[in-house]
């Protein structure tokens, strides 16, 4: 049997998208759904947990949802912005192993903007000794404020992996024109071998 799981966590909407009533969730929007097709599909359990009031994100309550899962060296973490966000405070400020990390275009409020204490942590720069494999995928069109977060990760973690992207903007269906991301598949089906 399988043992192989995975965890995809959103990014951050905006309040009026999270709320529009002929939208969709955070966690079924964008690549997510498709992504979570293509993992189960290998046999690998893909869980795409909604976080709590994501258009304003608090770290304990998205932490609390993220606690019901088991997180273990067989596990594929994949965070989206705020998500990928999210898991270096994790990874960060816990003594943990996993799997495979992959985040795509990391969001760690370079600029101090959001109210809620989210990323007020310190990076911890053996961040990617406690995975198997870290890796960032990065767009050359991206915010400001994800290539300032990306800059941070890369000269702050030792051993992290930077694949860098063109005119994929924000990883989004309104950047990309697509649900299908194939590269952030084929990433998370390569093998979980320690560099």
């Amino acid at each position: 049997m399988n043992k192989a799981k995975a965890i995809i966590l959103h990014g951050m909407p905006p309040k009026e998208e999270y709320y529009d009533p002929e939208g969709h969730a955070a966690s079924n929007r964008h690549w997510v759904p498709w992504l979570q097709h293509q993992l189960s599909m290998k046999d690998i359990l893909t869980q795409t947990p909604e976080m709590p009031r994501p258009y304003e994100p608090e770290y304990r309550d998205w932490l609390e949802v993220f606690q019901q899962f088991t997180v273990d060296e067989d596990i594929i973490l994949i965070g989206h912005s705020c998500g990928a966000g999210f898991l270096v405070r994790w990874l960060s400020e816990n003594n943990v192993k996993v799997g495979k990390v992959i985040l795509v275009a990391p969001f760690l409020d370079p600029k101090g903007e959001l109210t809620s204490d989210f990323f007020k942590f310190q990076i911890d720069p053996n961040l990617a000794s406690k995975a198997k494999d870290v890796v960032i995928f990065n767009s050359n069109d991206d915010w400001e404020d994800i290539q300032l977060s990306v800059q941070k990760l890369i000269k702050t973690v030792k051993g992290i992996r930077l694949r860098n992207f063109e005119g994929y903007g924000h990883f989004t269906v309104g950047c990309m024109k697509t649900i299908k991301f194939p590269e952030v598949f084929e990433e998370a089906m390569l093998p979980m071998i320690r560099l």
